[in-house]
């Protein structure tokens, strides 16, 4: 009889769980913490065999509608990530990426680039609570930098070199992260 009971209450728990993930209200909420919770530390690319930007000719536009031209920052240590904001995994790591952006914000450059209208992403941001520079590219990304995946996240070292590319959620506020960074912004 016991046995029969808690296979009864599995049943039940496993039911909820496939309702909540049915339904549109919740499937979101469910989908970032379980990103939050498999969210993995980004690795370092091996130094032989890190691919190297091919050009740094880009243009993107902030949330003011300027231009940025992607080659005054040559030679900075760079963090680019793809998100938009309907995709919870991007929703998950935003938090740690805030706090990244809020420690190192003078010394890297951020650039949190997506491809809905600047009104979207910012609104997104700003209801957040979260600082972070919005972008929308106005010209196509220089080759290896694809963000067809999202989240997409590149570190780029002061000679263009890609450190790190991590597809998925992750966590930025790591402290190999943060180690990583040091030692970039020292070379």
């Amino acid at each position: 009889m016991k046995k029969l009971f808690k296979n009864e209450w599995l049943n039940i728990i496993l039911i909820v769980i496939i309702i909540a993930m049915i339904l549109p209200q919740t499937r979101t909420p469910i989908a970032i913490v379980f990103n939050k919770l498999i969210a993995s530390n980004p690795s370092v690319t091996d130094v032989e065999e890190r691919p190297q930007i091919e050009s740094y000719n880009w243009i993107l536009e902030d949330r003011f509608k300027n231009e940025v031209d992607f080659s005054q920052f040559k030679g900075k240590v760079i963090l680019i990530n793809y998100w938009a904001t309907w995709c919870p995994p991007c929703i998950a790591e935003m938090p740690s990426l805030e706090e990244v952006y809020q420690d190192y914000k003078d010394r890297v450059v951020f650039l949190f680039i997506s491809g809905e209208d600047l009104e979207t992403s910012q609104g997104f941001m700003n209801a957040k609570g979260y600082d972070m520079p919005v972008y929308r590219m106005k010209t196509n990304y220089p080759d290896p930098l694809e963000g067809y995946k999202l989240p997409t996240s590149y570190l780029i070292d002061k000679n263009g070199r890609i450190v790190i590319k991590k597809e998925g959620a992750a966590d930025w506020n790591s402290k190999g992260f943060r180690n990583t960074l040091e030692e970039l912004l020292e070379d």
